[in-house]
């Protein structure tokens, strides 16, 4: 071959070998169609739709680091482990966000980013006479989605429990399952401790018979393979949220609450809105709308003040069914207070009023949380909270921040500096938790039609 040609023919391969770009990164995709693409599992403990729009852990946590990358979030919700695997395998999803914890047989093929939560599983039953107290006293199948890491704990399990009959099920969602251990299709079923813990809120006869495991890690799931680009991100993203508190904030959001259960008193709640609740709902209803209000919101509050009793009366003579004080009463127009219809409209216009005077500062449902705590023990102790709170380097305007600091009004080193002195914040705390439960539950039994206002009064 003549020099010429050859040298045309190196310098032409050169070209090709020049433009052969290397693939793009995961993350380079990501921003190249300004979307980021997250599978979870639909449920109130990840992802649902509200009357306020999207709402969830997840969602909002994953919201967070779309907004880090300045790129769309696009998530999409599934009703089936096996299905949102299958989805993530095929490249179509960029990641799994779904309250999932690690296990090894799953991190033999996934990469699990880091841990930001701590869960547990628990072996549920039908409240009943009998609690079995290990797998050795379970006389019946137990339940569990495929897929699931229920389903590789109970196959762990079996090892040492041979006895174990194990039901493996693909056609409903863990709240499916937890209803049909309601209504006694099945004996057993395993739940994550925090889904567990928000289904209970309505469902109290759902009952805990062991810890199937303690402390399991919670991660974000993504394919294993060497492409690293995004995967490298969400360590200094979960630094970030951790340091600024936006973590600790959603845990409070949406778990904060929920933390404790008391059956009894969880029973008593939902036995009340069948047989107490219709013959206020009608005037909860109107008074709240004048006032702007959610009416399961100050119907929560008034059954966390009076348990619904129209008579109820207080040690300290706080009377009626929202417990209006002889001055409050007499500020918002309230001429007796031992009849519901004016109580119920003076407890409307006093919550609007003390939303209002919480700063502007202060975002929704934050706001909302301070003003039942003023409720309770006045603005003026929430108000002294709230600046120990920035005194200790917390967000002042943030209830999961000054939630920590309301218990320290009871301690003399802390109120003796305070304006307004000692006060039972701890008290407040728990005030403001149980009254979130009980709206939970009035919103969940609402939006399934099973509230009967048809006694109601008009």
């Amino acid at each position: 071959m003549q020099l010429k040609p050859l040298l045309t023919l190196i310098i032409f391969m050169w070209v090709l070998v020049g433009c052969d770009k290397p693939p793009m990164t995961q993350l380079e995709r990501v921003q190249q169609k300004h979307e980021l693409k997250v599978g979870t599992l639909a449920g109130p403990a990840n992802f649902y739709q509200a009357q306020q729009g999207e709402q969830g852990f997840e969602y909002e946590l994953t919201q967070a680091f779309a907004n880090s990358l300045n790129v769309k979030l696009n998530i999409v919700p599934f009703y089936s482990l096996p299905e949102l695997f299958q989805r993530l395998d095929s490249g179509d999803l960029d990641f799994i966000a779904a309250g999932l914890s690690y296990d090894p047989q799953r991190g033999e093929h996934y990469r699990f980013g880091p841990s930001y939560r701590a869960i547990s599983q628990k072996l549920v039953y039908k409240q009943g006479p009998r609690r079995p107290r290990s797998f050795e006293q379970v006389d019946a199948p137990i339940t569990v989605l495929a897929g699931s890491n229920h389903l590789i704990s109970l196959q762990e399990a079996k090892k040492a429990y041979p006895n174990i009959e194990i039901h493996v099920v693909d056609d409903v969602d863990e709240e499916e399952l937890l209803q049909n251990i309601i209504d006694e299709k099945i004996s057993y079923t395993i739940a994550d401790s925090h889904s567990l813990a928000l289904f209970r809120r309505y469902h109290p006869e759902v009952s805990i018979a062991f810890s199937v495991t303690k402390q399991d890690s919670i991660s974000w799931i993504m394919r294993k393979d060497p492409d690293d680009s995004l995967y490298a991100l969400l360590m200094p993203f979960f630094d970030k949220v951790n340091q600024n508190g936006k973590l600790a904030e959603l845990e409070e959001k949406y778990f904060g609450h929920v933390e404790t259960f008391n059956y009894v008193n969880t029973l008593a709640f939902v036995e009340a809105t069948k047989e107490v609740l219709p013959k206020y709902q009608a005037w909860f209803k109107k008074y709240s709308e004048q006032n702007k209000l959610d009416w399961r919101l100050l119907a929560a509050l008034s059954y966390q003040e009076s348990m619904w009793k129209p008579r109820a009366k207080s040690p300290t003579g706080v009377r009626g069914i929202m417990m209006l004080t002889q001055p409050t009463a007499k500020q918002v127009g309230v001429k007796n207070r031992l009849k519901p219809k004016q109580n119920i409209k003076g407890g409307a216009i006093y919550l609007r009023k003390l939303i209002k005077r919480v700063p502007k500062s202060v975002q929704y449902p934050d706001n909302v949380w301070f003003a039942m705590a003023s409720y309770n023990v006045g603005w003026g102790h929430v108000n002294d909270a709230r600046k120990i709170t920035e005194q200790q380097g917390g967000d002042p305007s943030r209830w999961a921040d000054v939630k920590k600091r309301l218990p320290l009004l009871v301690k003399k080193r802390y109120y003796r500096k305070t304006r307004y002195g000692y006060a039972r914040g701890d008290v407040a705390v728990q005030y403001v938790d149980n009254i979130r439960r009980y709206y939970d539950a009035l919103v969940w039994l609402d939006e399934n039609g099973a509230l009967n206002s048809e006694n109601g009064q008009k």
